[in-house]
């Protein structure tokens, strides 16, 4: 049930997932990783948000790129019976461990502005970093606000539709 309700049923509710949850991971992690960056300042946040429109196209782009493979790599670990709970986490730690390699390396580039070698020098540096606060972002704060507006969403669809078939009922019902 938790699957059917917290999760998209469709590619408008995934479009709908999507941009919330980027919204929110790229308003909290852009910033975060910037000021551990350049230190914590009105100037190293005023930094991040000059880079978030463009950090966010590259957000979208790596979650469409490595949703399948997080999908298998998450089968890979889980049975499909194992609960709802353990498919998600491992499903975050599965795109979160994917996208923060790629984002390493791009979002350094978006920031800079240029193409440089700097991001692959310093990855391993940089990369620890950026995985422990989008995993701490993504599984503590992202991903049960989306999982929570899912559920909202299709709690008010399902009772839309419940409503709309018992109207149907009673006006098809024969009259005294």
């Amino acid at each position: 049930m938790k699957y059917y309700m917290r999760l998209s049923r469709g590619k408008r509710e995934f479009c709908l997932f999507m941009a919330i949850i980027s919204v929110i991971s790229v308003n909290i992690i852009a910033p975060a990783i910037t000021c551990f960056e350049m230190g914590f300042s009105l100037e190293s946040w005023r930094a991040a948000l000059g880079a978030m429109p463009f950090a966010w196209f590259a957000v979208i782009a790596c979650v469409l790129a490595t949703y399948y493979p997080a999908e298998w790599l998450t089968a890979c670990f889980l049975e499909k019976d194992d609960s709802y709970n353990a498919h998600i986490l491992v499903n975050i730690l599965a795109t979160v461990l994917m996208m923060s390699v790629i984002l390493t390396v791009v979002a350094s580039w978006i920031a800079a502005g240029q193409v440089s070698a700097e991001p692959l020098e310093q990855f391993f540096f940089r990369w620890t970093r950026i995985f422990a606060v989008s995993f701490a972002v993504e599984a503590l704060v992202a991903q049960p606000i989306v999982r929570a507006a899912m559920n909202g969403l299709h709690r008010a669809l399902d009772a839309r539709a419940a409503a709309a078939g018992s109207a149907a009922a009673a006006a098809s019902s024969p009259r005294d």
